[in-house]
């Protein structure tokens, strides 16, 4: 009995992939290379801030090397081997001020223009989770996407709440190193990890978070383009740390719940209560403050709940 037990578990399990990948329209496809030696591409509609702050500081940069550059040339230039050698301390009244005035006018524009727009960015989309943190179970209006990353050596595991709407039951949508989001609706993330710090980085979508063991951080991101991009980890995390790549694949919205529907109903059938405790490692969905606090877990289900689900 034992044995056919497991056959018929092994069964369903080869069912539940199969039906997942066929119903998966881009499971096969190659992501995207990227051209040129610029940035990798936007296809977020947030990254654009970003990439803003990164061209002006590089703007900043170049303006001051070539000021250095000019500098030193009239320097090497005019105190040839004719100029006669005048010997200073450099510590005059009036060479402090002048040097305390360019270093003070340098750090104003460049790292005053960083910390003002990437602290405004900040309250307003990438540490603003209270907009996108909506209950659909509550709010039928609720347009956001809710996944769980589980950061481990060296692969992203990730955790989808199933057509029931709650994390840590048996229709959840399990994938590893593969995800799929609709485009233009929000992506909220939750990172954890079991071992080491690792770093969920998303290129072609300017958002990039630590996954800490012992902590729950959270990320968001909207895509306005569907194809095919490169999840990788920007946290030396091991000796395969390179290895630890995944795709992130944007579908359009009806192939999206296409896609959840089954794969959430397969998730289900395939779900066996008997398994390792190591394989249920999701965790009650986390709810954070406009300035970043914990405020509270959502109630997950016990062993006995989801027993009772099968």
């Amino acid at each position: 009995m034992n044995i056919l037990k497991r056959l018929k578990y092994s069964i369903d399990r080869m069912i539940a992939v199969v039906v997942l990948l066929g119903f998966s329209p881009t499971v096969f496809a190659e992501v995207e290379k990227e051209t040129g030696y610029n940035m990798p591409r936007d296809v977020s509609e947030e990254g654009h801030r970003i990439t803003w702050l990164i061209e002006i500081t590089m703007w900043f940069l170049v303006v001051l090397f070539i000021l250095m550059i000019i500098w030193m040339a009239i320097a090497m230039f005019k105190h040839g081997e004719n100029h006669e050698a005048q010997y200073d301390h450099g510590d005059a009244k009036k060479q402090v001020a002048i040097a305390l005035t360019i270093s003070t006018v340098i750090f104003v524009i460049v790292d005053g223009n960083l910390y003002v727009n990437a602290m405004i960015d900040l309250d307003e989309v990438f540490w603003n989770f209270k907009d996108i943190d909506c209950d659909p179970k509550e709010d039928e209006t609720c347009k956001t996407v809710k996944i769980e990353i589980n950061a481990h050596q060296w692969a992203w595991d990730a955790r989808y709440a199933g057509e029931d709407k709650v994390f840590n039951t048996p229709d959840d949508i399990v994938t590893l190193n593969d995800l799929y989001v609709p485009v233009g609706q929000p992506v909220y993330v939750q990172l954890g990890s079991t071992d080491v710090i690792h770093s969920f980085n998303l290129p072609n979508f300017r958002v990039k978070q630590d996954a800490v063991p012992g902590n729950i951080t959270p990320l968001r991101f909207q895509a306005k383009k569907t194809g095919e991009f490169d999840i990788g980890c920007a946290e030396h995390c091991g000796a395969f740390h390179y290895k630890m790549k995944g795709k992130l694949t944007v579908l359009s919205v009806e192939d999206y719940k296409d896609w959840a529907q089954q794969a959430s109903r397969s998730s289900a059938v395939a779900f066996n209560a008997d398994d390792n405790a190591d394989a249920r490692w999701g965790w009650p969905w986390v709810r954070y403050s406009t300035s970043g606090q914990k405020l509270e877990s959502e109630q997950s289900v016990t062993d006995a709940d989801a027993k009772g689900g099968e």
